[in-house]
Parts: structure tokens; sequence; C-alpha cells
């Protein structure tokens, strides 16, 4: 898979903040990941009210998902990520989560949406990607 971030030098600066203006990709298998959660594989919330610890647990389980669909973070052209009650508070912790996941690799295109619940009242993020690998 080829996977180009976009990044107008006209712009304002975006990578700073975990996320590319665009992604252009080339390849033939898409992979397209459920918004991952900070549960643990026994149902348990990982990091209670700490949103940089369960986008920690939610980008840990994408990597997960990743691997085992052939796909590596370096093969994500999209991701979402969904706050509850999103406040400027959470960007520092998030991004940092999101930083440390894509270590070298430039991220890829991101929007960021705050909401007012998820599917349970103890998640206050969920982080969805779509992948594309040859």
């Amino acid at each position: 898979m080829t996977r180009e971030t976009i990044n107008p030098e006209e712009m304002y600066p975006s990578l700073q903040y975990g996320f590319s203006h665009a992604v252009k990709s080339k390849g033939s298998v898409t992979i397209h990941c459920s918004g991952q959660v900070a549960w643990d594989k026994d149902y348990n919330v990982v990091g209670g009210q700490d949103i940089g610890a369960q986008a920690k647990q939610a980008l840990s389980n994408l990597k997960t998902v990743l691997a085992e669909a052939g796909a590596s973070v370096a093969d994500i052209v999209r991701m979402r990520t969904y706050v509850v009650n999103h406040t400027p508070e959470y960007l520092e912790p998030v991004g940092m989560a999101i930083g440390e996941f894509y270590g070298d690799t430039i991220p890829a295109a991101n929007t960021w949406i705050g909401v007012q619940t998820l599917a349970l009242p103890d998640f206050m993020i969920e982080i969805e990607v779509t992948a594309v690998i040859d």
C-alpha cells in the first residue's frame, strides 16, 4: 500500500495536533475498524475517568485489531475520535496518546467529534480507523 499524507504549506500546521489534512492511498484491501473503547478483554474499563488512559487503551485495542487484519499504524488513512462532553482540556491527554500510538508515522486524517454519550456511561472516548493494505 502506498500512503501519502497531504499537508499543504498554505494551510495551518496540523501534525503537532495529531492529524494530517488528508491522506491519499493506493492499495487493494480496505479495513474498516469498529470504534474501540477502553475495554480490556474482560470488559473492564481501563483508565477510570482518565481520558488519556482511556484513549491509550482504545488505541491499543485498535493496534490489536489492525495486526489481526494484517495491517499496522502506518496503513491508517482515516481516524475518527468521539469524545463525550468534549472540552479543550481533553486535547492534550488525547493528543499525547494519539502521538504515542503513531510513533514515527505521520498521522492520518483525523476528525474529533464531541458527543453527548457513547454506548455505556463509563466510556469517555471511542476511536475508529480505516486502513488500506496491498
